[in-house]
């Protein structure tokens, strides 16, 4: 699917087939604060493409974690006031864990599991006018952590974000990137 640009990072590079390397900027977010103390954010760095029909979005996410919140995400967005990703985002204890996010006007936010070392992986699956978070340590054996609908009217595209909203940046790998153009059959059976 051709890419496009949301935000652009501070650098960026494809060092493989199946890899793409982000950095973002410091003080870079994508959140609107469902308590409304701070301004809705959606500078960090994303590159997104349009698709449709149901597939499946993996990639193996390494985040060089050093600030609170610091995170690799899959994400989808229909438009500014309506979209979601999947972080891997570094916690305010210190450790990595795999967070969610869906915005329908405000932002929610949902821990979901720690995750011991700097890299997880994270699949985005579409089933008709559906989305579901898994993740996986391995890449075999896949964790459900959310099942959600946008509600919206558009297509969302779907893509990869970098973000650091409380640090001096960040620098995120994902690696072994595969779209598949084909359904997920059963939300929890781990495949």
């Amino acid at each position: 699917m051709p890419l496009r640009w949301l935000q652009e990072p501070e650098s960026w590079r494809v060092p493989a087939d199946s890899s793409l390397h982000l950095v973002a900027g410091a003080r870079t977010d994508w959140f609107v604060d469902p308590q409304r103390s701070a301004e809705a954010r959606m500078d960090a760095p994303a590159l997104v493409g349009e698709t449709t029909g149901d597939y499946l979005l993996s990639a193996l996410v390494t985040v060089d974690f050093a600030a609170t919140y610091d995170a690799g995400v899959l994400v989808l967005r229909e438009r500014d006031d309506r979209w979601a990703k999947l972080c891997f985002e570094y916690s305010p204890d210190r450790r990595p864990m795999v967070v969610s996010v869906v915005t329908r006007g405000l932002s929610d936010d949902c821990n979901s599991v720690v995750v011991d070392g700097e890299s997880v992986w994270l699949r985005i699956a579409r089933i008709g006018s559906a989305f579901a978070f898994h993740m996986s340590t391995d890449g075999e054996r896949w964790s459900l952590v959310r099942h959600f609908a946008l509600d919206g009217d558009g297509e969302p595209s779907v893509g990869f974000l970098a973000q650091s909203p409380t640090g001096d940046g960040c620098a995120v790998a994902f690696e072994r990137i595969s779209y598949r153009a084909e359904r997920l059959d059963d939300l929890r059976s781990g495949a």
